[in-house]
């Protein structure tokens, strides 16, 4: 796992800007492997991607988030957990950053696992995104079972989330957001405590608005 966690942060420190023609193109992040096919002869070679797994959890509306919940959007996902004595309420009040400014753009959407879905139940998340005033359409605080979770966060986000008798609050996980495309990849990761992060993270989301609407021209 920390090889893992290693290498994706080598990869952001490696590639976090590319720039062709003056222009920054966000990597497209984690693991990928090449494929060949020969066809008449021809051999064109194919890479294929680390992608978010499938997933299926409920949120503060009971109602499910999958995938599918994310079609045609870019989105940030982080790891929280609602009484959280450390990080989280910096992390929320960057997220809650990010949301103010995309509120109106329907490309965008915000994702929040909480690690704790004992104590985090549908009734608790709910109260949670009342108290901080924001629409469940645009932003899903999800809840369910924790081993998927867990494996999620590890496996397909590549983060720390899980339990931890020894951390505060009895639970540990990254503090990162992570800007997942329409493509279900993960194209940049930044730390959700630091408000410079956060903005570079906003300014790579217009990027990557940007390089989505250039496809459809």
């Amino acid at each position: 796992m920390k090889k893992l966690i290693f290498s994706i942060m080598a990869v952001v420190s490696l590639s976090a800007c590319t720039n062709f023609g003056g222009e920054k193109k966000l990597p497209i992040l984690g693991r990928r492997e090449v494929t060949t096919v020969e066809i008449d002869g021809v051999t064109t070679a194919d890479t294929i991607y680390h992608t978010i797994a499938d997933f299926r959890f409920l949120d503060q509306d009971s109602a499910w988030v999958t995938n599918e919940t994310y079609d045609g959007k870019i989105y940030v996902a982080d790891f929280f957990f609602t009484s959280c004595p450390t990080i989280c309420p910096i992390m929320k009040t960057q997220m809650i950053r990010i949301y103010e400014a995309f509120e109106d753009n329907p490309e965008v959407g915000l994702l929040s696992y909480s690690i704790d879905p004992q104590h985090d139940t549908v009734a608790v998340l709910h109260d949670f995104a009342e108290r901080l005033g924001v629409k469940s359409d645009r932003w899903h605080f999800v809840t369910g079972d924790k081993d998927a979770i867990y494996d999620l966060g590890e496996t397909s986000y590549m983060v720390v989330a899980g339990e931890d008798p020894d951390a505060p609050g009895g639970y540990i996980h990254s503090g990162a957001f992570l800007l997942v495309d329409k493509d279900r990849r993960i194209r940049g990761v930044y730390d959700g405590t630091v408000e410079e992060a956060v903005n570079e993270l906003m300014e790579d989301m217009k990027i990557l608005l940007k390089e989505y609407n250039k496809e459809k021209s």
